[in-house]
């Protein structure tokens, strides 16, 4: 009896003496059975055999045939390749269903799934897989031949310290795991992998998946005084009074950067006023310089001036490394997170999809913000989401709208509304901080218990997969945000955004717009079918 209740027929292997298992001579009459008619048992023949491989119905022929006779009758020929035709035949060795479980750094990948020609997850570890001989030369061209699955698809730059694989795997080395991760890079590691029924699907027996996004905490400040939004807010603020958080540890903050920039002897006013046309046609055309000179060029400074600009950059920069979160506003944060538990319906927390749409409709199991953490010198929030399942762009999606009304004061349900019918623009946080921590197979597990199959779990894995996230993902995002700025450049890109200045009014008192208000959601700075987002709808879902 198979692992899934069925019978097997034994095989006949090509270098088997064929006569041996044909009866020498007519053995005790059997019972009597009912006799079919012979239409009858062509049609029971013809339905025994249509799932079957073409070799194991070439075999089954060719036992029909030989059935009660004394001697063997003559054989279908099988097909040969090209190795046996040179007598360089390799024995066929046998393929076992099973999960894989992998972690990996996404930096320098274009996502989890395979996309030819780009460089992806799922290609090398295949790749690996083949040169490791787990996957046969015959099926190396084509990963569908294995029933290659993934648990979860995670998008270009993301992480993951733990995915699962499922497939059809050649086990019997009892070293292949190392051989594996010997053609892997280090930055993408096979911790282990458990045998499942055949009928295991990675994805589909997935219960749930327990999604990481790392943030520093000076995210949650309120936008600088005199940006494009920080206007808006205090327009909104007198024209709707009461509607708004009052925010005085944000003000605090902003008070000493000014303080620090005047005792540097820098007229800010005087500076911005310089490089504000500048500021608008990037806002308006997406246009960022990346090195110093071409930003100089742009800003349209003189050496004095851009010297000034820098040391305000500098002092800014200093003093959001410097924050850290007071209780009150982790709260805040924590309070937010919890709005998106249960089920709600995501269309606007992603892209592509209607509220009419029954797949927009997800369940969030939770949301826990950890206790901030300081690496080398800035504070970081650690925010766990687990929930059954996720579509494209939504964790980062959460995670934007959660932080935007938590650093503008906006009234915390504005979250809630976010679910109903109207349409509105929800800025994707930055990929840098997103990572899949493992997803969860707590009821196939049960199943597997009944088959004396190990559980498809990380738990034997944890250590090593701790010290990979700090070495090979938590290492490298903490490093990019010190050395680009990243977080800051989303929302200081959002709070000096100078294009439809009713784009961002439900992060104001005024709210989500009526239904007479007309916001277009086109606009050139917020598009968001780009060519990388309509690649990644071709594929499956977030997760």
């Amino acid at each position: 009896m198979s692992a899934e209740g069925q019978t097997s027929e034994p095989s006949v292997s090509q270098n088997d003496d064929l006569s041996s298992t044909i009866p020498a001579a007519a053995g005790p009459e059997p019972a009597p059975t009912a006799k079919r008619t012979p239409a009858e048992s062509n049609n029971q023949q013809r339905k025994r055999g249509r799932g079957d491989s073409k070799k194991v119905r070439r075999e089954n022929y060719n036992k029909r045939q030989s059935h009660g006779n004394s001697m063997p009758v003559r054989q279908l020929p099988r097909e040969r390749n090209e190795e046996e035709e040179n007598g360089e035949a390799k024995e066929r060795q046998p393929k076992r269903k099973v999960a894989c479980m992998v972690g990996y750094c996404g930096t320098g990948y274009h996502g989890m799934q395979i996309n030819p020609p780009q460089k992806t997850i799922e290609g090398d570890i295949f790749n690996a897989f083949v040169k490791a001989g787990a996957i046969s030369e015959d099926n190396s061209n084509d990963p569908k031949k294995s029933a290659f699955m993934r648990a979860a698809r995670t998008d270009k730059g993301v992480h993951a310290a733990g995915n699962v694989i499922s497939l059809k795997l050649i086990i019997e080395d009892p070293d292949i795991v190392e051989k594996v991760n010997s053609f892997l890079p280090d930055q993408i590691r096979l911790w282990g992998y458990s045998r499942t029924t055949k009928g295991f699907e990675c994805r589909k027996h997935c219960d749930s998946r327990i999604y990481e996004y790392l943030i520093p905490s000076y995210s949650f400040l309120p936008p600088k005084p005199g940006s494009a939004l920080a206007k808006q807010i205090d327009v909104m603020a007198d024209k709707y009074p009461g509607v708004t958080r009052d925010d005085p540890e944000g003000a605090r903050f902003w008070a000493d950067v000014s303080h620090q920039v005047k005792f540097a002897g820098i007229n800010e006013d005087e500076i911005r006023a310089a490089y504000a046309e500048a500021l608008e046609e990037q806002a308006l055309n997406q246009k960022s310089p990346r090195d110093e000179g071409s930003l100089k060029t742009f800003l349209n400074l003189s050496d004095d001036q851009f010297r000034k600009f820098k040391q305000i950059r500098a002092i800014e920069n200093a003093a959001r490394r410097a924050y850290r979160i007071s209780a009150e506003r982790l709260d805040l944060v924590r309070e937010a997170m919890k709005k998106y538990e249960g089920p709600h319906n995501f269309h606007n927390f992603t892209i592509g999809k209607d509220f009419n749409d029954p797949s927009s409709r997800r369940y969030m199991k939770s949301l826990v913000a950890s206790d901030p953490k300081i690496i080398e010198g800035t504070e970081w929030i650690s925010i766990k989401i687990h929930g059954q399942s996720f579509m494209l762009h939504q964790i980062r999606k959460m995670i934007g709208m959660a932080a935007q009304v938590v650093r503008t004061g906006a009234p915390l349900d504005r979250i809630n509304e976010a679910f109903n019918r109207r349409k509105v623009n929800i800025p994707k946080a930055p990929a840098l901080g997103l990572l899949l921590e493992r997803p969860v197979y707590t009821n196939f597990n049960e199943r597997l218990k009944s088959f004396g199959r190990d559980a498809v779990s990380f738990d034997a894995y944890n250590d090593k997969m701790e010290e990979f996230k700090m070495k090979y993902i938590y290492d490298k995002i903490y490093a990019e945000e010190a050395k680009e700025n990243i977080f800051y450049g989303f929302f200081g890109f959002i709070d000096n955004f100078k294009g439809d200045v009713h784009l961002f009014d439900y992060l104001t008192a005024k709210g989500f717009p009526g239904d007479d208000d007309f916001v277009p959601i086109t606009d050139a700075v917020l598009k968001e079918m780009d060519e990388e987002d309509m690649e990644e709808l071709e594929g499956d879902n977030e997760g």
